[in-house]
């Protein structure tokens, strides 16, 4: 029988930082060798990890206490999302999806889906209203995954020199 898989959603700690960098890492490579344009001109970079952990705006999905996922999830707080091409669901308070990466090792295995999962409950938890999240255009396993979680796109936004395809869900 296969052995249970401990599953954990928490806040990243400083000691973390190099297994996330290493997973943001094969993720710039990923999407490289997919022809996307998307995290190819030094953004994420380490010190936005750094960043993100000291802000505690960065958060890990562990299994068996070993990093899989990563992902800064944000507060009412993104410039790029006050100006959108399209509308947006609500005008309330809302938590930003940004930076998801999977550990190589994990990839396939579905734990996106189970990442907005606990994203959803946090969002909750902490009484906010939707979530928001924008991801490129050729970012192909990612619009999956928001439209099977049941996301809208709202339009589009002009992020990271870019525009991309924004979505959000309504939860309370």
């Amino acid at each position: 029988m296969a052995q249970e898989k401990k599953i954990e959603f928490r806040k990243a700690q400083a000691e973390d930082k190099n297994s996330i960098w290493e997973i943001i890492q094969q993720a710039i490579e990923r999407r490289r060798k997919d022809g996307s344009s998307q995290w190819q001109n030094g953004y994420p970079n380490i010190q936005t990890i750094e960043s993100d952990i000291e802000k505690e705006f960065g958060y890990v999905l562990t299994i068996n206490d070993r990093i899989a996922v990563y992902v800064a999830l944000i507060f009412n707080d993104e410039p790029a999302y006050s100006t959108i091409e399209g509308e947006w669901l609500s005008n309330g308070e809302f938590v930003v999806v940004h930076r998801v990466a999977v550990h190589e090792d994990f990839a396939g295995q579905g734990l996106v889906r189970k990442l907005f999962d606990y994203i959803e409950q946090f969002t909750k938890e902490n009484n906010v209203q939707s979530v928001k999240v924008d991801t490129n255009y050729d970012n192909i396993a990612m619009l999956k995954i928001l439209e099977k979680a049941g996301y809208s796109y709202c339009g589009e936004v002009f992020l990271a020199g870019g525009m991309r395809k924004a979505f959000e869900k309504l939860l309370i």
